[in-house]
């Protein structure tokens, strides 16, 4: 019986129809099985470069291009065209197999051979100029072992200039496109070897056979079964797509480890997508519970809808728990104590200032607070000597003994004046659920699964020590920290999560554009981001493979004009076809958020504030840029983008007051930008009223 499989970027483009057209595709393919067995619908080109290209009719003006097996039952979507471009664009390309993965691939090779003359002549002026081929130094042998095919090989040859390597990107294979980068930027094959990881295949292959190649290739297909999946498949493209692993990325979730590990990446590379794929191979396995786990409700929210997606089977879920770690910890705690009663904000701000004055300690309640988070909860110090000795790596304002002394007083002022009231803070409820399964011999889960790591504290991560028994693949990590939006900083290996040599980053960017994508990259710019396992993170290498239009940036004399344009940029989106659900707003303060949003509303234009994991679909969604956590946007737009909101003065320690705490306040400030912006896949709109902000990169 044939089958059907729909090419990745087939499925991006999907969205982009027309809605007839997408009713007649969905229509067309349905019926695909009963149209491939007559052999009634499926057409040759003629002139076409691969024979084993055909086209579908659609509608009276579209045609689907469609990669037919000469044996075999898969067949291919690959487009869905208007009728003339469909069959320009299948007279071009050919389709082959990847001599080391075994894989499908898609090349446009007249392209190829019409740009390579061009390219020959320059090379030969630039060589009597003294000019060494791009590729120079390395050996064919060494490229074919990389699975570079004889077409691209003579392609690469005549290369002189990385930047012509970057324009030929739309026209070579994608594997072998990353491939030709990583040599251009200086890897040596074996590395290039190494990075191509779980994709390279050591079985022997036909590689005339696309039937299997296509069955080896789910990064780049998803292979359908019947028509109601099918209809599941477009109806949800973006997020079914999510279930389908890059080979990086599936190298990460199969691995088994001795101990903890740890996947990074930039953003949109696919960190929580690979994180579910892990936590369901570990219940998998049947050693035993699996938490998956974040740092917000939330976020917990949406893992826990993606992981009944993902999960396959009831047993599966049954296996896997999904909540935050303060759930986690409010649980293990009303076990034993009951229910806590926990201290407001305002009210523990009050608690430290009347500390304070009792003790004639020179300090504010906010330096004193982050003391007591940051040193003395993070390192567990209990007594004044411990206290005096201990380091206080992160923390800007030096003490010296008698302040030391000073805010040790103070300190216990406020745990005295805790116990009297009967209180417990967030951080002193996740410590004493931390100490409460320490000591328990019999742990709730086997292996735990951590997503957006860089925002959990110290006594977060004793707490998911603590849930789990020290064993092979008992942690598995995900997160960036260049996306930390809180001012949690920790040292795992510090804390008993030790994740050295076992450690992957993911640099393919899957939701964003490279226009927006690159130009995010320029607001941490020259920042030093830490690792939390005593380095530094870089984000050296991460890229996007989809072109789109750069980010609009403008300013305003006013919030009112600037919310005035909001709307009509809104409402252009929908006249183009964007719904309401694939737009996001996002502003700096709830306030900004809710303004942003009854402007919208005035307009006519559908709008919600956001709550809970998902957004709706049939309205815009606005939020604060803390709320954007998370999620993504087809359209996205950032408003008050300026100096006095951009960093938040409230955010930002004075630098007068702890230097070290004032730079990295400055630099969460900066993530959180970085996050919001992010959040966009195809169009990002940055608004300010009055001067910019400072973190924004200069036009140009």
């Amino acid at each position: 019986m044939p089958r059907l499989a729909i090419d990745r970027d087939f499925l991006r483009e999907f969205a982009a129809l027309e809605k007839p057209v997408q009713e007649r595709v969905e229509e067309v393919f349905a019926k695909f099985d009963h149209a491939t067995h007559t052999g009634l619908h499926l057409e040759k080109i003629t002139h076409a470069r691969d024979q084993r290209f055909r086209t579908i009719r659609i509608d009276r003006s579209h045609r689907g291009v469609v990669l037919a097996p000469e044996s075999g039952d898969i067949y291919t979507l690959l487009k869905v065209l208007p009728h003339d471009d469909a069959y320009a664009w299948a007279r071009r390309r050919t389709a082959s197999v990847n001599s080391a993965t075994g894989r499908i691939e898609i090349r446009d090779s007249e392209a190829i051979d019409t740009v390579r003359p061009h390219l020959e002549r320059m090379a030969a002026t630039q060589q009597r100029a003294e000019s060494a081929p791009l590729f120079a130094g390395v050996s064919d042998a060494d490229m074919r072992r990389l699975g570079i095919d004889p077409q691209t090989l003579d392609f690469a040859r005549v290369l002189t200039e990385p930047v012509q390597l970057e324009t030929a990107k739309a026209f070579l294979p994608p594997t072998q496109s990353q491939v030709l980068y990583g040599l251009a930027a200086g890897m040596t094959p074996e590395e290039v070897w190494e990075e191509l990881g779980a994709a390279i295949t050591e079985d022997e292959f036909d590689p005339e056979d696309l039937d299997a190649a296509v069955r080896r290739s789910p990064d780049r297909v998803v292979l359908v079964d019947g028509p109601r999946e099918l209809l599941a498949v477009f109806a949800r493209p973006f997020d079914l797509w999510r279930v389908y692993l890059h080979p990086m990325q599936r190298e990460a979730v199969e691995a088994r480890h001795s101990g903890p590990a740890r996947v990074t990446g930039g953003p949109g590379t696919g960190k929580t997508v690979v994180a579910l794929h892990r936590a369901r191979a570990l219940a998998e396995r049947g050693e035993g519970p699996v938490l998956v786990t974040t740092f917000t409700s939330t976020l917990a929210e949406s893992l826990a809808a993606g992981m009944k997606v993902l999960a396959g089977t009831p047993e599966v879920l049954e296996t896997v728990a999904v909540e935050n770690v303060d759930r986690l910890a409010h649980r293990v705690f009303r076990e034993v104590h009951g229910q806590p009663r926990l201290l407001k904000s305002p009210d523990e701000r009050k608690l430290w200032s009347t500390a304070a004055e009792r003790t004639g300690a020179d300090f504010g309640p906010a330096f004193l607070a982050e003391e007591w988070r940051q040193v003395i909860l993070a390192r567990q110090i209990d007594s004044a000597d411990s206290y005096l000795a201990a380091k206080r790596t992160g923390r800007g304002r030096r003490l010296g003994p008698a302040q030391k002394a000073r805010v040790w007083q103070t300190v216990c002022e406020f745990q005295r004046d805790l116990r009297e009231r009967g209180l417990w803070t967030y951080e002193q409820v996740c410590a004493e659920a931390a100490r409460i399964l320490a000591e328990r011999d019999d742990k709730p889960y086997r292996h735990v699964v951590v997503d957006e790591a860089q925002d959990l504290s110290a006594d977060k991560w004793r707490l998911l020590r603590a849930a789990v028994p020290e064993a092979h693949d008992d942690i598995f990590i995900a997160g960036d920290t260049h996306q930390r939006i809180y001012a949690n900083r920790v040292s795992l290996r510090e804390l008993g999560v030790n994740v050295g040599g076992r450690s992957r980053r993911l640099r393919i960017n899957y939701r964003t554009t490279a226009e927006i994508l690159g130009w995010s990259l320029e607001l941490l710019h020259g920042e030093s981001v830490d690792d939390m396992d005593g380095g530094l993170e870089t984000l050296a290498g991460c890229r996007s493979e989809v072109s789109g239009f750069p980010p609009q940036l403008n300013g305003f004399g006013n919030r009112r004009a600037e919310l005035r344009a909001l709307a009509d940029t809104v409402r252009e989106w929908l006249a183009a076809e964007v719904l309401p659900g694939e737009i996001g707003v996002a502003a700096r303060s709830n306030r900004l958020a809710e303004e942003a949003a009854d402007a919208l509303v005035a307009a006519g234009v559908p709008a919600r504030m956001l709550s809970g994991g998902r957004a709706e679909e049939e309205a815009v969604s606005v939020g604060t840029m803390h709320r954007m956590k998370g999620l993504e946007f087809r359209c996205l737009a950032v408003v008050g983008a300026e100096a006095d909101q951009i960093p938040s003065a409230k955010a930002v320690t004075p630098e007068s007051e702890d230097a070290v705490t004032h730079a990295h306040d400055l630099q969460r400030e900066r993530c959180l930008l970085f996050v919001a912006c992010t959040r966009a896949r195809e169009l990002l709109n940055v608004t300010w009223q009055g001067e910019r902000s400072p973190f924004l990169p200069p036009t140009g």
